[in-house]
């Protein structure tokens, strides 16, 4: 299983990219949560299948919410043996 830290970085924030997220994690049956940052980014700390946490990755850097205005992402990969979430939520 893996897992994978994404920052995105633009205009993210108060353009309902946090739900956005949440649902494509759901569409995708990925679990962790996202979260707005102080300095303006959204993390979105993600686990599931390879092949759905690169699905994510792309969305989150090609597509967000259809206000977000995406100007970078940074990918932090993990290996890790058990989950530590069982769903995916919007956290403060």
């Amino acid at each position: 299983m893996k897992r994978v830290r994404i920052y995105v970085t633009g205009r993210v924030q108060g353009v309902f990219f946090r739900v956005y997220t949440r649902d494509m994690a759901r569409q995708l049956a990925i679990c962790g949560y996202v979260r707005n940052l102080p300095d303006g980014r959204v993390e979105i700390v993600a686990e599931g299948t390879e092949d759905s946490l690169r699905k994510i990755a792309t969305w989150a850097k090609n597509e967000g919410s259809p206000y977000s205005r995406i100007a970078s992402t940074k990918e932090v990969w993990e290996d890790i043996e058990k989950p530590q979430f069982s769903d995916f939520q919007i956290t403060y």
